[in-house]
């Protein structure tokens, strides 16, 4: 919901340190890596409980995230790049959760199995969609350019990474937070299926 905001604040530095990184010789896909292994690095920091550094490693992941895209828009976008960049998302989108669980398991242990569900069946629906959109040709550049057909939704990047700064200050609600943006992410979901009924009609 907020992403689109939030790019046309952030897409002009973003752009100018993939620039700067670009001509250093670091490529797109060192980035993505990178941001990833912040976000292993979070979810260790997590498991220790040692959360004021996993707040920062997460900031520090999502920043890599936001960069990969801007060193590959001033060298050369690549499938692989792209394929890359969706897959260690959606690893760093379920590592998070899962550190908490792990930290404590009996208190955290249904409401982010409740939310590691909720981001398997949006992100299924998300690439479903995807699939779908690129076999009818259809584009869009409502979050920018993308690798594969974007939808939108109530719960996005931005609102995930909240989420995930908000655990690392409030730990102690995790489970209440999790539970409520669980139900942000099916409601995502079902106004995808709805978009999809309404697009793939034939």
């Amino acid at each position: 919901m907020l992403d689109g905001l939030i790019r046309k604040q952030l897409d002009p530095w973003l752009d100018r340190g993939g620039r700067a990184l670009a001509a250093r010789g670091i490529g797109a896909n060192a980035v993505t890596v990178a941001g990833f292994l912040l976000g292993l690095a979070a979810a260790f920091a997590i498991i220790v409980d040692k959360l004021m550094p996993a707040f920062i490693l997460i900031a520090a992941s999502r920043i890599c995230d936001g960069l990969d895209g801007a060193v590959a828009r001033a060298t050369a976008k690549t499938d692989f790049g792209g394929f890359l960049d969706i897959v260690l998302d959606f690893a760093f989108y379920g590592l998070i959760p899962f550190a908490f669980i792990l930290s404590d398991p009996y208190e955290n242990g249904v409401a982010g199995g409740l939310l590691l569900l909720a981001f398997y069946i949006n992100g299924a629906s998300f690439l479903a969609f995807a699939v779908m959109a690129e076999r009818r040709g259809l584009t869009t550049d409502v979050r920018g350019a993308k690798s594969l057909y974007f939808t939108t939704g109530l719960a996005e990047a931005t609102e995930t990474i909240a989420v995930f700064l908000a655990f690392c200050l409030f730990p102690y609600w995790f489970p209440e937070i999790a539970v409520l943006f669980a139900l942000v992410c099916f409601y995502t979901t079902l106004s995808r299926l709805m978009l999809a009924r309404a697009s793939f009609r034939t």
